[in-house]
């Protein structure tokens, strides 16, 4: 379910009835954890949440027109994702994550390399996701990138 919206309040009005308060809801728990840098976006039908051009102007390698990516968060047709590029690149938050999970949702964990699949609006851990995004700092964000573009 790609969006053509242009910003986050158009996306969020967008949205099937069904999801609009449960992404609204991640959403927030994500913005009060985010860390002070980052910015959310709107890129690729879907809310980014990046490190601008103007703390890391190289961009991203892939397209250096695009600021840094670090999440994501979309309505996909069968499923809510959340996407942390953190996870996928740094193996101690992956397993800090996955060990974490049980704890929050009595949910089996449905991921992928960096998404998060819920299925079920109420097998949404907010506050473990809240914590997730705020275990990254730019500057760590930053190190890791380029410690991985350097391999």
């Amino acid at each position: 379910m790609t969006s053509q919206a242009t910003s986050a309040a158009e996306y969020l009005q967008q949205l099937p009835e069904d999801r609009k308060a449960t992404i609204a809801k991640l959403r927030d728990s994500i913005l009060l954890n985010l860390p002070p840098g980052f910015e959310e976006t709107m890129g690729s039908g879907m809310l980014n949440y990046v490190v601008p051009h103007s703390l890391y102007p190289a961009g991203y390698h892939c397209d250096p027109k695009q600021p840094l990516p670090f999440a994501a968060l979309a309505s996909q047709k069968n499923f809510i994702a959340f996407y942390h590029m953190g996870i996928y690149a740094m193996p101690d938050l992956l397993e800090w994550f996955t060990s974490a999970y049980a704890n929050h949702s009595t949910a089996k964990l449905d991921m992928g390399k960096s998404c998060i699949r819920f299925k079920k609006p109420e097998h949404i851990p907010y506050k473990l996701i809240g914590e997730l995004v705020s275990k990254v700092s730019v500057s760590d964000w930053i190190n890791v990138y380029e410690q991985h573009l350097r391999r």
